[in-house]
């Protein structure tokens, strides 16, 4: 998004803030409901001129982090949280059930902005303590929540924009917390909400085994619901293959990839963006889903109620555990190319990605020419490889023929 955007942006965010301390209800035409419902709150409960988030016990918060199901999956994929916090010049936060902040790691500019207003293992960040953010909006209403610039309450974090995403124990559904990231407003960047999703789902995979179901998508005789996304699209129920139209196909993967639910309205604009679809029609391909999945699809929100497997999550898996030659095997290619769902669009921008950097990280040559097929026309992937392998190594000739090939 170009600055003057986000300059322009700002303002209005800021006009829309101002009216609201000042005159109340004027706001109620300049802000989305859910920020206005969280102002109300807020205004209820502190000042817009807080100085900093309320602390919870220090040894309370480390007792309740120290060997939980959460501390360990945060362990196991810290590296891609951190190396996310560094890139983007974020702060990254871990939260519980109330909003409150167990774990953070920030890049070098942010860190110290957020120690200013205890963005901090044991801040408070539910909107009764600190004002509307994204972390608490995420948690109240169980989905993905983006809070830009004075959209903020409290004016100490008008210069910051948030994205956060709950983290659910996949085995039971139950929402563990939230994981935000912060930066600065003129850093705004339209991915931001999609990372959140991503980071929260990584989170999800490195659970212990104890708390999530295990991934065995070769299996076509697994229960439950088992979705092959990635180069081809192919659903199966309990070992029955599922005949779904495309739109089908989209509504039942973005459920699959959002446990906890979503609205009519959420799954409208994830489905169809600014596409000029009525309500009726989303309604309508839910309800033929719902034949197809013998009931199994609840409503308010419309959730998926049986355990749920998809090739998406078991490359992300294994990525996040350095298993790139797997991961590469499990791509089978891009998420739904062609779709017109704007929300998985992002997400085939994101796993695409994902296993282009760790091939370019770690090239191994067997992975690689694996990736080849999938991405003909990837030579940067191809160079790399060639580059850090030794002439004699039996797979150089295959290289230079692939690379030979997608230059022509």
């Amino acid at each position: 998004m170009a600055r003057t955007e986000l300059q322009t942006r700002r303002v209005e965010a800021v006009r829309a803030w101002t009216a609201f301390v000042e005159h109340g209800d004027e706001a109620a035409a300049m802000v989305r409901p859910e920020i206005l419902t969280s102002w109300n709150r807020s205004e209820a409960a502190i000042a817009p001129d807080v100085a900093e988030a309320p602390l919870a016990d220090e040894s309370e918060t480390a007792a309740y982090w120290r060997g939980s199901a959460l501390q360990t999956a945060v362990e196991r994929v810290q590296a891609e949280l951190r190396r996310t916090a560094e890139d983007g010049d974020l702060v990254i936060a871990v939260t519980d059930p109330e909003t409150r902040i167990l774990w953070t790691y920030g890049g070098r500019v942010m860190r110290r902005k957020a120690e200013t207003v205890n963005f901090v293992p044991g801040g408070r960040w539910d909107d009764e303590s600190v004002g509307t953010n994204a972390l608490d909006l995420a948690n109240r209403l169980s989905e993905p929540a983006m809070v830009f610039s004075a959209e903020h309450y409290a004016s100490i974090v008008h210069n910051w924009v948030c994205w956060a995403a709950p983290v659910h124990d996949p085995a039971t559904g139950t929402q563990l917390g939230v994981i935000d990231l912060s930066t600065t407003w003129d850093r705004t960047h339209p991915i931001g909400l999609a990372t959140a999703r991503v980071m929260a789902r990584l989170i999800e995979a490195a659970m212990p085994l104890s708390h999530q179901h295990p991934v065995r998508l070769g299996e076509s005789t697994e229960p439950g619901l088992v979705m092959h996304l990635l180069g081809t699209a192919e659903t199966w129920l309990d070992g029955q293959r599922l005949l779904l139209n495309r739109r089908q196909t989209e509504i039942l993967a973005l459920l699959a990839m959002h446990p906890e639910g979503l609205s009519l309205e959420h799954l409208h604009a994830l489905v169809y963006g600014d596409q000029a679809v009525t309500t009726s029609t989303l309604k309508a391909e839910v309800s033929h889903l719902r034949a197809s999945l013998g009931g199994q699809l609840a409503s308010r929100p419309y959730r998926l109620t049986m355990p749920v497997s998809t090739d998406v999550d078991l490359v992300l898996g294994l990525l996040r555990r350095g298993r790139v030659t797997a991961a590469v095997d499990a791509y089978g290619g891009d998420l739904l190319p062609g779709t017109n769902s704007p929300a998985l669009a992002e997400l085939a921008e994101l796993v695409a990605v994902a296993v282009r950097e760790a091939l370019l990280a770690d090239p191994d040559p067997d992975a690689v020419l694996s990736y080849g097929e999938r991405a003909p026309y990837d030579t940067e992937v191809l160079e790399v490889c060639l580059a850090r392998l030794p002439q004699g190594h039996p797979a150089v000739p295959l290289l230079k023929g692939r690379l030979a090939a997608a230059q022509r």
